[in-house]
């Protein structure tokens, strides 16, 4: 009978522990379930069986949220007061920079609003983890219901194939076995039962959970956990909850953004003001005013940021790694730190046996030796792995689909499963180490067979096998044994130890067994990988390896590919070392230059991650189960396996297609030749600035005719220095790339040396190039200093066509000679990066078409000259190339002045 007090319905950690008397007064439960009447109310008390976003707003809310910043707003303001001088003045071109401008905010504002919408995926991950239906107890019939409809307090149905609707405790169960490893990571398939088997709830046999898979058999459990509080849906919500690390480029370019913004308000105001005071004319002091802004912002800069991650993660892509944020394509270049799982990322996860041991006698595995039948029968019946189609060949946990490959050479697998009857499991966990069988064997007898971690085993037996005789085994026979298993996991092997015995009953023994030998499996490492983590070093990127292997097999894989050099052995800490270390003793322990974590779960690699954090150090973490999407989603650059699950991949920035570790490098390299490539195309953009902006202070100072108009400001920010932009984007890196070490959280996209490089050096030589052609056309056009030109007077707009093609014909050789940033731009074939020959070509239609054109010469206010003016240009292009060339010079030679004033 239930009481009246209703259900608990948060559930406290215990529920596995406690009689099952108190479980069911606890949330007032019976074993005969509920009816419809109480569970409808038990609904409105603890809510629906599902995961809720926390907070959640409209999609156009968020969009909107997106213009909510300092850029958008700074280019809605100078959107806002070109279409007011345009109603104030019509005809001037004002309509068009309006257009544009809002135009930028619109593009810039999808893109974030996209990004932010793609990781709300991670919830509806979880949420297919919960199945549609559920069979359930009501009214003392079996229905079928919804899932999201299950309460506390009720009585589910489980079988094989389904996916368990929600957390409970069994109260029946039949041969019930369960895929928990989205849940623990563990692979092996777990037995269930009514008792109590463990003091992690995770393991106890008494308990079903949310989204793990019922493998074979059938049970009932009662219902104690929904919604958010199953296991499941705690680390939904620790993933929700979990922040997102902003990327080390979002912040750069919040910053850029932040700088360049400032100064274009400071100028525009200043130069408003003296216009005003001095001139007194509000309209064509305001359009001044925006010319300035827009004269600094540079307008094109995020989409062009936006297309160059794009087309680097295409290239990343044809390498295996799948973007999924953009901006952590740049994430990568400043990784201090990879966390990495071992099995089939530094390994190929291809488990085969390697050695074998019958007694202390070795089986020579390599020239097929046969194994005696009692071997054969413990590899193959003690064994919940079977054998496939396929290039994965087996189903289940690596090393027993190993034992199963090498048995299958000398038996018929099949055979010997059907002519032995299994009467009992008991299942590998993580607290017995070990898994044991009974079975009832041909002809007539019934044998235990056990396998699993070799000190846990040797304890159980009291015999050893030698020639064929069971004799008893002495203390000196264990420490031998003990010896022999540490020389094979030296290998790099994952030993397992074999034993047997009579079984009079169907229990689980302790003693008696007598020892066969060892299986020792090896997982050999990717060939590639030596030479990633080599580079990795070179590259001043610390490598940490996380895995659930023994020590000593993961230390030897680790020497194997590279985890030691200059006499520096890895640290090793094990998953219960982690769990008394302190955040800050971790901290210390971190500081060692290679690092092993072993026999760790994938839950505690959030915790390391946030450790390595609070040394300011930029991770990159690996993982692939429902348990890792937290550490995924809190590491700087989350990594997922292709072949793991919906929710870790949901989580992660970055999807490895092949699981492979040299495909991180790969990316690691790719990520600093995008950050070294948009400082290029900063620097490129930058230069302009000031050939942009000087017509507008000579026109206040010097009283001249305005030499260059807002339009055609426009026309290189968001045209004719876009394409260029790209071309630079896609540039290889340089060589010294994967030499350096990582480049510091706190070094600026914009320097005072990209400053003084854009707009001390190479900007003032292309106003000088664009006044020289200014003033020729304007001279020897027959003006003289202080006649005001009106805006439609032929001589004015071929003068301003003449500044705006003289800057052109610089940024050209701009472009060529930033394609370098230390190299020498002439050691550059311009046939290895076509997109330069193309945005070359680009510059000179858009030059082309403003000029010649009738409808842009009304646009942009333009009309041609003649060409004889523009070869006044080209001393200064060379000009500028020679100069750059000079500074890169002085910097590969190591002139201290260079690398302090003009290196960026």
């Amino acid at each position: 009978m239930l009481n009246n007090k209703g259900p608990d319905c948060e559930t406290k950690g215990d529920e596995h522990s406690i009689s099952l008397e108190d479980f069911l007064k606890r949330f007032d439960a019976g074993i005969e379930g509920l009816t419809t009447r109480g569970a409808l109310k038990r609904l409105e008390i603890c809510g629906r069986n599902i995961f809720e976003n926390i907070g959640s707003e409209s999609v156009l809310k968020k969009y909107f949220k997106q213009f909510n910043n300092f850029f958008s707003v700074l280019l809605i303001a100078g959107a806002s007061l070109s279409y007011a001088a345009e109603l104030l003045d019509p005809g001037k071109g004002n309509l068009y920079i309006a257009i544009a401008l809002f135009g930028v905010v619109i593009l810039n504002a999808t893109f974030t609003f996209i990004q932010e919408y793609q990781a709300e995926q991670i919830m509806a991950s979880f949420r297919q983890l919960i199945p549609p239906v559920a069979k359930v107890l009501r009214d003392g019939e079996i229905k079928e219901i919804l899932a999201p409809e299950l309460v506390v307090g009720d009585v589910i149905f489980i079988e094989e194939g389904d996916k368990v609707p929600a957390d409970g405790r069994l109260i029946e169960e039949n041969t019930l076995k369960v895929d928990n490893s989205s849940l623990t990571g563990e692979a092996e398939p777990q037995l269930r039962s009514l008792e109590c088997t463990h003091p992690n709830i995770l393991e106890c046999r008494n308990m079903v959970f949310s989204g793990t898979l019922v493998l074979t058999g059938n049970g009932k459990a009662v219902v104690y956990g929904t919604g958010h509080n199953t296991q499941m849906g705690k680390l939904a919500t620790l993933t929700e909850q979990t922040t997102s690390v902003e990327t080390p480029l979002r912040k750069e370019l919040n910053n850029f953004i932040r700088i360049i913004s400032i100064i274009a308000i400071f100028l525009g105001i200043s130069f408003f003001t003296i216009g005003f005071v001095t001139q007194d004319l509000f309209l064509l002091n305001l359009i001044f005013a925006i010319g300035i802004i827009v004269a600094n912002v540079p307008e094109g800069l995020l989409p062009t940021v936006t297309l160059s991650l794009s087309l680097a993660s295409k290239r990343m892509a044809k390498r295996n790694a799948l973007i999924k944020r953009l901006e952590s394509v740049e994430t990568l270049g400043s990784t201090t730190v990879i966390c990495t799982d071992k099995t089939g990322t530094l390994t190929q996860n291809k488990m085969a046996i390697h050695s074998m041991t019958l007694g202390f006698e070795q089986i020579d595995v390599s020239n097929g030796e046969v194994p005696p039948d009692i071997l054969m029968k413990v590899a193959v019946l003690c064994n919940n792995s079977r054998l496939v189609e396929g290039p994965s060949r087996y189903k289940g946990d690596p090393t027993e689909g190993a034992l199963l490959m090498y048995a299958s050479k000398f038996a018929d697998i099949d055979l010997m499963r059907e002519n032995n009857t299994r009467l009992k499991e008991y299942s590998f966990d993580s607290l017995k180490e070990r898994m044991q069988v009974i079975y009832h064997t041909y002809p007539g007898e019934q044998e235990s067979y056990l396998k699993g971690a070799t000190e846990v085993v040797i304890k159980m037996c009291d015999h050893i096998l030698m020639d064929g005789d069971e004799v008893p085994i002495t203390e000196d026979d264990r420490n031998k044994l003990l010896d022999m298993h540490l020389k094979i996991a030296g290998r790099g092997e994952r030993v397992l130890a074999l034993a047997y015995r009579r079984a009079d009953e169907e229990i689980e023994y302790d003693t008696g067994f007598t020892f066969i030998g060892f299986a020792g499996a090896v997982d050999p490492h990717r060939p590639e990988v030596k030479d990633a983590i080599h580079k990795c070093h070179q590259a001043g990127i610390k490598v940490v390896m996380i895995t659930g292997d023994h020590p000593v097999t993961a230390l030897s894989i680790a020497k194997n590919v590279g985890f030691s050099s200059n006499g520096h052995e890895p640290v090793m800490i094990t998953g219960a070392e982690l769990d008394k270390l302190s955040i800050d003793e971790l901290s210390k322990k971190l500081k060692a230059p290679y690092i092993i974590f072993a026999r760790t779960s994938p839950v505690q690699k959030l915790k390391i991650v946030q450790a390595f954090q609070s040394r300011g150090e930029i991770v990159t973490m690996t993982g692939d189960g429902v348990n890792d999407a937290p550490a995924i989603k809190n590491a700087d650059m989350g990594v997922a396996m292709g072949s793991g699950t919906d929710v870790a991949r949901e989580s992660a920035d970055m999807i490895l297609l092949d699981d492979n570790f040299a495909t991180i490098v790969n990316a690691v390299e790719e990520g600093r030749t995008v950050f070294d490539n948009i400082k290029k195309f900063i620097a490129y953009i930058l230069t302009s600035n000031i050939p942009e902006i000087l017509p507008f202070i000579a026109f206040v100072l010097l009283s001249i005719p305005l030499p260059m108009n807002v339009q055609l400001i426009l026309a290189i920010d968001l045209g004719t220095d876009i394409l260029p932009a790209l071309a630079l984007a896609v540039e290889k890196g340089e060589g010294d790339i994967m030499k350096r070490p990582p480049r510091s959280k706190y070094e600026r996209l914009l320097t005072p040396q990209v400053l003084l490089t854009s707009y001390g050096m190479k900007g003032p030589i292309e106003a000088l190039a664009g006044f020289t052609c200014y003033f020729a056309v304007l001279l020897d056009g027959g003006w003289t200093w202080g006649q005001a030109l009106l805006s439609n007077d032929l001589l004015y707009r071929q003068a301003i066509m003449a500044f705006f093609a003289a800057v052109i014909v610089c940024q050209i050789a701009n472009l060529l000679v930033s394609r370098t940033r230390i190299e020498s731009a002439l050691s550059r074939n311009m046939f290895t990066n076509k997109m330069i020959l193309l945005a070359v070509v680009s510059e000179l239609v858009i030059l082309s078409m403003i000029m010649f054109h009738p409808f842009a010469n009304k646009i942009f206010g333009t009309a041609p000259f003649s060409m004889e003016y523009l070869v006044l240009a080209m001393p200064f292009a060379i000009l500028l190339f020679v100069q750059d060339e000079i500074r890169k010079y002085y910097i590969r030679k190591g002139s201290l002045l260079a690398k302090t004033f003009l290196k960026w």
